[in-house]
């Protein structure tokens, strides 16, 4: 079997561990959000994974990857939270998913799945407590309130968690962290004076490393179980270990002069004589378009960087004189312990963050888990 052009390569031993860290840390319940494909390391994998290291219950966005999850036999408690008008709650509710509501309108359709189907729905209330995203305003959270107890006095929902989240968790001394809490305490106290209880959730990954006074009942970390210090910093520094290796194999060298110009628009071109080597991945791949010129990765012993524009299918590096040849190895990202960048490194050079990177990572490129954790 020839080795493959480019690889995504996970470690899901990483991905378990990292899990069991953050769990111990908190010393409550942990709901571990895998939504977008397991944040690109694969959505039943990295499912197994936290699981086998110890999470608690399974967060996803959209109803499509909770029934995916439930179609690979992953029986762990799981909550989608993204809906749009029109959808059909009743294989959720047949498939025991846990759904967020936001608004009346949304309740109102989950109560008539639960009428078709005869099984009640199992509700975590969204307040919007200051990101103005999902989630009901403080104006519209008693109404919510208000129609969500009538709906379960009725028999046809349970209310099980009350929820929000949060705007600037990864800056732990910002005062909307404090105001949201305030909100978010307001909300529930509503919510409880009308006989709806339920666990309390607030804290992502930067809330579950970072600000203890918000993990409540349960947190809800996503991307540090992935090894990604949501801090923007160094991950070892939470016990945290990147679980993702972003690699491919040197396509062609070719020897050329100093001034030549290298990729479109000749935005690079070498002082002196040197080797440029082929890299058979592009923005088509999930490689930034903006990392040309800027993004570092491993080729020949150290770390270069790209040299021009990204292209399509591949970009170009310069090697000067290092012994790099054909089928070698370049590494863009991964845990940074063998010299490699780190996702990091990539977020900083490209202006983004991580969470882009892994997520959007994929095109062409062949994904590979390594690691026992959560094997069926």
């Amino acid at each position: 079997m020839s080795e493959p052009r480019a690889e995504v390569v996970v470690d899901l031993d990483a991905i378990a561990a990292n899990t069991a860290v953050l769990r111990e840390r908190v010393g409550r319940p942990l709901m571990a959000v895998v939504k977008a494909d397991g944040y690109g390391h694969g959505l039943v994998p990295a499912a197994r994974a936290v699981l086998a290291g110890g999470a608690d219950a399974l967060g996803v966005a959209v109803l499509e990857e909770a029934l995916a999850l439930r179609a690979a036999g992953v029986t762990a408690p799981l909550l989608a939270w993204l809906h749009t008008p029109g959808t059909d709650f009743a294989p959720a509710l047949e498939a025991d998913v846990e759904l967020s509501v936001s608004a009346e309108w949304g309740l109102a359709e989950v109560v008539a799945a639960a009428r078709a189907t005869g099984r009640a729905a199992r509700l975590h209330l969204f307040a919007d407590t200051g990101l103005s995203r999902e989630g009901a305003t403080t104006a519209d959270w008693p109404g919510l309130v208000a129609a969500a107890a009538r709906a379960q006095a009725d028999g046809e929902v349970e209310v099980v968690g009350l929820w929000s989240h949060m705007a600037y968790a990864d800056a732990p001394t910002h005062p909307t962290i404090g105001a949201q809490v305030r909100v978010f305490d307001e909300a529930v106290d509503l919510a409880r004076g009308a006989g709806l209880d339920g666990r309390r959730h607030l804290a992502n990954s930067a809330a579950t490393v970072a600000l203890p006074d918000t993990w409540y009942d349960m947190v809800r970390p996503g991307v540090a179980l992935y090894g990604l210090d949501p801090l923007g910093g160094d991950p070892a520094v939470h016990g945290l270990r990147p679980a993702m290796t972003v690699r491919a194999r040197v396509a062609l060298t070719k020897r050329v002069p100093a001034g030549v110009g290298v990729s479109y628009g000749h935005t690079y071109s070498p002082v002196t004589e040197t080797t440029l080597a082929l890299v058979p991945v592009g923005y088509a791949d999930g490689v930034p378009r903006a990392a040309g010129n800027r993004a570092p990765v491993l080729a020949g012993g150290a770390q270069r960087t790209i040299a021009g524009r990204v292209c399509m299918d591949q970009f170009v590096l310069d090697v000067g004189d290092a012994a790099v040849a054909p089928g070698d190895e370049v590494v863009l990202w991964g845990p940074g312990d063998r010299g490699e960048p780190t996702a990091q490194q990539w977020a900083d050079a490209v202006d983004t963050i991580h969470y882009e990177l892994v997520t959007r990572v994929g095109g062409r490129f062949t994904r590979r888990h390594v690691g026992s954790a959560g094997a069926v």
